[in-house]
């Protein structure tokens, strides 16, 4: 499926991560890929590539900084010659921004998990655009949206979130007459390094484990992973400015599904005033 396709991997650190899981398996579907990561993770990211099916190589990359997403470029464009696609797989924000009153974040906190979290996806965008072929390539970020929705927990990240997702459809306007597609993959909450920073994860992941209907294994993340992959493909050359939801139906249910074998008997009509 992405036979011959050069990739940049973004935000690989450790082998529970979707990044892992997308490298894995976009090598598996015969990609040649470059991967990036923080100065202060390259340790563990350089362990982690080495778990990979075919060596790979690792690259420092802050997405939040223009000279390195420079650098970055013309290190890529060195070892592949261009970019069909490239992940964005990146995201952080100070605990306060997390967690405690939404109110009380401080703005310089803020300002970073923006400039992390959306504004980054742009400054990757950049990238593809300078090294992509003539017939354009594949700009895939991660997501969780829930629909667009307020959780109890979350906090600022679920703002830029939704930053991200009004970031993709921007590019996807902009990058579209080049031919290149902008789309994000939904998923589910997953046992990952980032969830253990996130305050009241097991409140998320309750939520899934009472409402996806397809049912959700937070400690897999080859389904977000394969997701990702077809929109790195050709497979999805007409879709661009999309979500692409890999959250076990989760987003569609408005409210927990009715347990298997219940009847209308099993619940009792009751009248509300206005």
């Amino acid at each position: 499926m992405l036979s011959s396709k050069r990739l940049l991997i973004t935000g690989l650190v450790t082998t529970d991560s979707i990044a892992f899981a997308v490298a894995e398996r976009a090598q598996l579907a015969g990609a040649d890929i470059v991967l990036s990561a923080l100065g202060r993770d390259l340790e563990l990211a350089e362990a982690a590539a080495a778990q990979l099916p075919h060596p790979a190589p690792l690259i420092e990359l802050d997405v939040t900084a223009r000279d390195q997403l420079e650098t970055a470029r013309d290190a890529i464009a060195d070892r592949l010659g261009g970019l069909d696609g490239a992940l964005h797989a990146v995201a952080f924000a100070p605990r306060d921004a997390l967690a405690g009153d939404f109110l009380d974040a401080r703005p310089e906190g803020i300002e970073l998990a923006f400039r992390t979290s959306a504004w980054s996806l742009a400054g990757l965008g950049t990238i593809l655009r300078d090294l992509a072929p003539a017939e354009g390539g594949a700009l895939v970020g991660l997501d969780f949206d829930a629909d667009g929705g307020a959780w109890p927990v979350y906090n600022w990240m679920g703002v830029c979130k939704a930053a991200l997702q009004s970031t993709a459809r921007y590019l996807a306007r902009d990058l579209g007459p080049r031919g290149i597609r902008v789309n994000l993959v939904a998923a589910g909450p997953l046992h990952t390094r980032a969830a253990g920073g996130i305050p009241g994860f097991d409140h998320l992941l309750s939520a899934w484990e009472r409402q996806a209907p397809l049912g959700w294994d937070p400690r897999d993340a080859g389904p977000s992973a394969d997701a990702a992959c077809f929109l790195l493909s050709d497979f999805s050359r007409a879709v661009t400015g999309e979500i692409l939801h890999a959250d076990g139906g989760y987003h569609a249910m408005a409210a927990p599904p009715v347990a298997t074998g219940a009847t209308a008997g099993d619940y009792e009509p009751r009248a509300y005033a206005v």
